[in-house]
């Protein structure tokens, strides 16, 4: 009989399978990982923008993922980590698939199609998606306060998305790709929630990545042939790519997954778009106007109300 295995990157005791209030003292570690998941994945768009120049949307994806797997892989060597129990492959090989593998390709493919506006607006259907998949495989619920800050958030990126559409190219491929983008990232952060109950993050996360590096192989020939004639500044953006919006920030997203609710921790990635603006604004020149930085505002607002503690001992589970 094999013994679920927990790397020493996270320590504390496998979560009960149903939802529970949150614990002050749990909860700031929490928030502390997701700040920097979510910093680093706004830094992301930023560096997407730079190694896009010269690599195409799937070998992009697979340096990436080669990059954040070999780091992942240093570190759980370092760590004494071992393969995940047989209780969390399944949710580890779909998260694998649909987040780090399908959202990645579709996300870089769909952001050359359309303009950035659009692109924020569709992709960020994913935070209600996996508010509403949580709700209804993970039995999660769905409070007042967490609707309606998505529903605020939504409106900020609705906002944000016009003010950085004015004249911008749309085409239905672009549409469809920046869904199926929304669609894995969702079904991804739901189909890892369970894994983390048998195993760590930093195990959850590594071979998620390598599942998604698999998933990107077939790009490989792409890659090697763009690698040659690529400038050294989008080789090296490539590089950051796999090595902080990935490794790191896909393991310290999983640390706060395995102790916060899917739906009020995906409501946090709504300040991605805000920090991409101010991300941008000394790094490429990009000065966000009125109406960006109301946008953005209603973003943060949203998130605020979304993570405000709804549930108290003995009051039910769904608002």
């Amino acid at each position: 009989m094999t013994t679920p295995s927990r790397d020493t990157a996270d320590p504390s005791p496998i979560p009960p399978a149903g939802p529970s209030p949150a614990r002050p003292s749990a909860s700031r570690p929490a928030l502390a990982a997701a700040a920097v998941t979510v910093v680093l994945w706004a830094s992301a768009f930023v560096a997407i923008r730079s190694a896009g120049t010269a690599y195409s949307p799937g070998a992009l994806a697979l340096g990436r993922l080669l990059t954040g797997s070999l780091v992942l892989g240093l570190f759980l060597l370092v760590r004494g980590g071992g393969r995940p129990p047989r209780a969390a492959w399944p949710g580890i090989l779909c998260s694998g698939v649909l987040w780090f593998g399908i959202y990645t390709i579709a996300l870089n493919w769909g952001e050359r199609e359309v303009d950035a506006g659009t692109a924020a607006l569709l992709v960020n259907t994913g935070p209600i998606l996996i508010a509403l998949l949580g709700a209804r495989f993970l039995g999660e619920g769905l409070p007042r306060g967490l609707f309606a800050g998505l529903a605020v958030s939504f409106a900020g990126v609705a906002v944000v998305g016009l003010s950085m559409s004015g004249g911008g190219r749309s085409s239905v491929l672009g549409v469809l790709l920046c869904l199926l983008a929304a669609v894995g990232y969702a079904g991804g952060v739901v189909a890892q929630k369970p894994a983390l109950r048998h195993t760590g993050a930093l195990t959850v996360t590594c071979y998620g990545c390598l599942t998604g590096t698999v998933v990107c192989l077939p790009f490989a020939g792409t890659l090697v042939s763009e690698a040659g004639r690529a400038p050294l500044p989008a080789t090296l953006n490539m590089v950051y790519l796999g090595v902080f919006p990935t490794a790191v920030a896909f393991t310290t997203w999983a640390f706060a997954l395995a102790r916060s609710t899917a739906g009020r921790l995906g409501a946090t990635t709504y300040a991605v778009p805000v920090l991409v603006v101010l991300m941008s604004w000394p790094t490429l020149g990009e000065v966000p106007g009125p109406l960006t930085l109301a946008g953005g505002a209603l973003c943060l607002a949203g998130v605020a109300l979304a993570r405000r503690p709804t549930l108290r001992p003995g009051s039910p589970g769904r608002g």
